[in-house]
């Protein structure tokens, strides 16, 4: 954002100034930010919309404007015009804070994200800490709705919530702490700037899956969107909202989806870097345009992935899911971030975002090293795990079989017993 002023600056217009150019800067800024992010809804339901018919052999929306793409607009204009109903019973403070929560919650988490070189909106030391801590408040809108709706539906749809944000909150952040150590900072910024040589996705793919696949779960996407189970409980926490309350919801849930594209771009896909290209070497406009068209084609494209897993992947089952929160992502999770402490000390070149470290005893292999030392810790750990399930899979089904060899005769004996 500084080479962006620092251009307007050079331009030498009147009434110019370095103060005015930040002013006008930081409210574009705001202005993507609190516009462009809600109004994303209006092209990913109709993008959404189009790549699941065609997953279902379907054409999707094509009535509404050229190939259907008013078929949002028509939608948000239904939901504005609709009557807004709130239930006699319920607890009207909690009840119409939660809508309004769950948009803030989903905006605000835009505000450390870096879009481009020198294009930041805020560059905070612990910006990981403020992604978790934005983050939990969606589910608390969650909770809030389903508490305050005076109605067992939406309760269940809440207590789902809290037991999907305790199992999958726990690796999230452990993936967040080991990018965290590899990057030597918790500034988005200097994580994108660690990935110069090499993303993280490409030396820590585990990591990165565990990542987004808590994440999705975190959003409450398919196939974890167990919150919002329709053949279940109706629409779980928001079946009494209608109107431009439920539209809220729907905007916090595909905002949330969109900063979970930008936040595994930015972790683990190096952000605006282009492999073997140094984008910010060109001049600042430049830089900053293409940095951002590359950004978004990383995000769009885990924005594809995840509607594709719902067009595709059958809903877990509530068991099934805190099974594979509990049993298998959080102990993947503790062994991967052991693993990467070891390769991270043995690497450790010696200085960690400015701040002198003791170098490791292989720290002369350089960056190059520590990628290879990494790649191979995440791959033996997932051969491991597994190895683990596979051996557990077997067991289990070895003692299903005994216990029905058990119960039913051997097929000889129940012919030898006939007259």
């Amino acid at each position: 954002m500084q080479g962006i002023i620092e251009y307007l600056v050079s331009l030498n217009l009147p009434l110019l100034t370095e103060g005015t150019a930040r002013f006008l800067v930081l409210l574009v800024v705001a202005s993507i930010v609190a516009v462009v992010a809600p109004a994303s809804l209006i092209i990913l339901t109709w993008l959404e919309r189009k790549i699941i018919a065609r997953i279902q052999d379907r054409i999707g929306p094509n009535r509404a404007g050229p190939f259907g793409l008013l078929q949002a607009v028509a939608d948000m204009i239904k939901m504005f015009t609709k009557e807004d109903i709130t239930p006699a019973r319920a607890d009207r403070i909690v009840y119409n804070i939660a809508p309004g929560l769950a948009v803030f919650s989903s905006v605000m988490s835009f505000a450390v994200i870096p879009f481009a070189p020198g294009f930041v909106g805020t560059r905070l030391n612990v910006g990981l800490l403020y992604i978790v801590a934005v983050g939990g408040l969606g589910t608390l809108a969650i909770l809030m709705a389903g508490w305050s709706s005076n109605n067992k539906y939406s309760l269940l749809g809440a207590f789902r919530s809290v037991a999907m944000l305790l199992t999958y909150e726990i690796p999230m952040v452990m993936m967040l702490v080991i990018v965290a150590m590899a990057a030597g900072s918790m500034s988005l910024a200097d994580i994108v700037d660690a990935q110069r040589s090499m993303w993280y996705a490409v030396s820590m793919p585990v990591v990165f899956l565990v990542f987004f696949f808590a994440g999705i779960a975190e959003v409450g996407r398919s196939p974890f969107d167990l919150i919002e189970a329709e053949s279940e409980i109706i629409a779980g926490f928001h079946t009494e909202y209608s109107g431009i309350k439920f539209g809220m919801f729907m905007i916090g849930e595909y905002v949330h989806m969109f900063a979970l594209s930008f936040f595994s771009a930015v972790l683990f896909f190096g952000g605006w870097h282009i492999p073997f290209m140094d984008v910010t070497a060109l001049p600042a406009p430049w830089a900053a345009i293409i940095g951002l068209i590359v950004l978004l084609v990383k995000v769009f494209f885990f924005v594809f992935v995840m509607m594709w897993f719902r067009g595709t992947l059958p809903r877990f089952r509530i068991d099934q899911l805190l099974d594979f929160g509990w049993k298998f992502l959080v102990p993947l999770s503790l062994v991967l971030l052991i693993g990467v402490a070891f390769v991270v000390k043995l690497f450790s070149p010696g200085s960690s975002a400015g701040i002198p470290v003791p170098p490791g005893p292989l720290s002369g292999l350089g960056i190059a090293g520590e990628v290879v030392g990494l790649l191979v810790v995440n791959l033996a750990i997932a051969g491991l795990a597994m190895a683990v399930v596979s051996a557990l899979a077997r067991r289990s089904r070895n003692k299903v079989l005994r216990a029905i060899s058990a119960v039913e005769p051997p097929a000889a004996v129940t012919a030898q017993s006939k007259p």
